[in-house]
């Protein structure tokens, strides 16, 4: 089956197995997935992250983190850029995620990052999605 977003694939995944209180999501991988997983266990919303071999193909599966009382880490994600709609921001424009509590991962020349670390950086880029 062809999926025309992977990254909104990804979100929607994650997004499902927290909501059902699933200990792990597992998807196909790609280096942009493995880069968004990487930020995500960095910054505390995942527990971490492996890869599967499955026949040919290779499978990314992510631990979901939860809290004492069963909550998940990830209340709530956004996929912002999309193949129909890009949007790109400026290192001086880089949106705030629910002033500060949350994060938006952007892909720069420099590589994926969060915005707060492209604003420290200096780079602009492709705003990817919103992780709070």
């Amino acid at each position: 089956m062809s999926v025309t977003d992977p990254i909104a694939d990804m979100l929607t995944r994650l997004r499902n197995a927290s909501m059902a209180r699933h200990q792990s999501a597992v998807m196909p991988t790609s280096k942009l997935k493995l880069e968004i997983a990487r930020i995500l266990k960095e910054e505390g919303f995942i527990k971490g992250f492996d890869l599967l071999q499955n026949g040919n193909r290779k499978m990314l599966r992510i631990w979901l983190r939860y809290s004492a009382d069963k909550r998940p880490a990830l209340t709530g994600l956004k996929r912002v850029s999309r193949p129909g709609l890009r949007v790109y921001s400026h290192s001086t424009t880089m949106p705030r995620v629910l002033s500060g509590l949350g994060i938006a991962i952007v892909s720069t020349p420099h590589g994926v990052m969060t915005s707060h670390e492209a604003r420290r950086r200096r780079a602009g880029g492709e705003v990817l999605c919103y992780i709070w």
